[in-house]
């Protein structure tokens, strides 16, 4: 794992005896929560992330994904050294997260090819669609109260698990916008084949929701957890 920090004034510290664990290789994500202040160390799952299940609807199965990375990152800790249990119910804090493009309820995932790169972009263009971002937190023992649904995990760990809904609406592009877009090659690891946060920015009319949800993290929900839950706190170090 490698453990990263911001540059820059921190907006939240974590609550002392505390380590946060980001399950997830997403540039976008580091950034949130470097742009935080937040400490954290890189602890991506292993093996690949589970498909859909045929009926599944792209909330369930966005929520099933993230839940899925954030017990991989558990098993790793408590499979590194004979004290992993220990060291995950007393400081660990275990983030993963899931992004999801759907739309008349397909899930769009990461377009195989430049050509089924294209294919969803031209069947998105012109319309509205759905990007739905999932979070599922592995939280040691309960800080404070509960402020959403939350299960008991095996380990005597929490689980809470959420997820944010925005739609986005593109721009009726003609293909050969569309061919030049997949041709920077950044849609080729994004669901959906498309990043709003770079040069994808200018497909998109509107946003009706979050945009760090576009993006792949529902940010005020987060902070309005671990705020309450008592793990992070707005810093006070310049007041």
């Amino acid at each position: 794992m490698t453990t990263q920090s911001s540059q820059h004034s921190a907006l939240f510290t974590l609550t002392a005896g505390y380590r946060l664990l980001l399950a997830s290789g997403s540039p976008r994500r580091r950034q949130f929560l470097s742009e935080w202040g937040l400490p954290f160390e890189l602890a991506r799952p292993d093996g690949a992330e589970p498909l859909p299940e045929p009926g599944e609807s792209p909330d369930t199965y966005t929520r099933r994904a993230a839940t899925a990375k954030a017990h991989a990152v558990a098993a790793n800790l408590l499979g590194a050294s004979a004290t992993g249990a220990t060291q995950l119910h007393s400081k660990a804090i275990i983030l993963a997260a899931d992004t999801v493009v759907a739309v008349d309820g397909d899930i769009l995932g990461k377009p195989n090819d430049p050509r089924h790169a294209l294919s969803m972009l031209q069947r998105l263009t012109g319309r509205g669609h759905e990007v739905i971002s999932a979070v599922c937190l592995l939280l040691p023992s309960p800080v404070g109260n509960a402020s959403m649904d939350a299960a008991e995990c095996p380990m005597d760990t929490e689980e809470l698990v959420f997820s944010d809904v925005s739609r986005v609406f593109f721009h009726p592009w003609p293909e050969d916008v569309l061919r030049a877009y997949v041709n920077t090659g950044e849609p080729h690891d994004k669901a959906g084949a498309y990043a709003i946060q770079g040069h994808g920015a200018f497909l998109v009319d509107k946003i009706e929701g979050s945009w760090s949800t576009v993006v792949g993290l529902p940010v005020t929900q987060l902070a309005h957890l671990l705020l309450n839950r008592g793990f992070m706190q707005p810093s006070t170090s310049h007041t």
